[in-house]
């Protein structure tokens, strides 16, 4: 039988509220505390944080306080990336960025998500998809990525936009919900 967190990796319907899956969020929430704790000229001290929580962060990275996932493991990060503040990424499934990307403050990237069914709703299970992101990729501020996204390399993703569907290779996109405006 599986565990709740084989069943969450492979994006099959679990419960969240186990000891495993428990003591692994406290373990991402406390090293984020401590990171957002940091002075900001102790830039080695967060390095040494991002390092020990994520799956990897690459060569020339960046990321700013405040900064807050839900385990950290499941973070792959590519280089010459940079998130500015308050970056928040619930990645129960995988969330994978590729080389030069940029995010914008008070961007957020879900994984995971709950069913529409009220009564499965209730019983405290959720879902989790991954989310996919390319290299080259410029994400605007405050925008919001939703659960089983691939956005495509070399896009642009407007200021405030909602990110529901897959966003092609070449794309400038926009809106609630975000939508491709232009194709390079």
């Amino acid at each position: 039988m599986q565990t709740e967190k084989e069943k969450m990796l492979s994006a099959q319907l679990y419960n969240p509220s186990t000891q495993e899956l428990d003591d692994e969020r406290r373990f991402a929430q406390e090293n984020c505390f401590k990171f957002n704790q940091i002075p900001p000229f102790q830039a080695q001290l967060r390095l040494d944080i991002l390092k020990q929580l994520l799956n990897k962060f690459g060569q020339q990275s960046t990321i700013m306080p405040d900064f807050w996932c839900d385990y950290g493991y499941n973070i792959t990060i590519g280089e010459h990336f940079f998130a500015n503040f308050n970056c928040i990424m619930l990645d129960a499934a995988p969330i994978k960025f590729g080389n030069n990307v940029f995010i914008g403050p008070n961007c957020s990237f879900y994984t995971s998500g709950h069913p529409l069914d009220v009564k499965q709703r209730n019983c405290g299970i959720e879902y989790a998809y991954p989310i996919t992101v390319g290299d080259n990729v410029w994400f605007g501020g405050n925008v919001v990525v939703l659960p089983g996204i691939t956005i495509g390399n070399n896009c642009v993703i407007a200021a405030g936009s909602i990110v529901t569907k897959s966003i092609a290779d070449n794309s400038i996109a926009m809106g609630n919900p975000c939508r491709v405006k232009q194709s390079k």
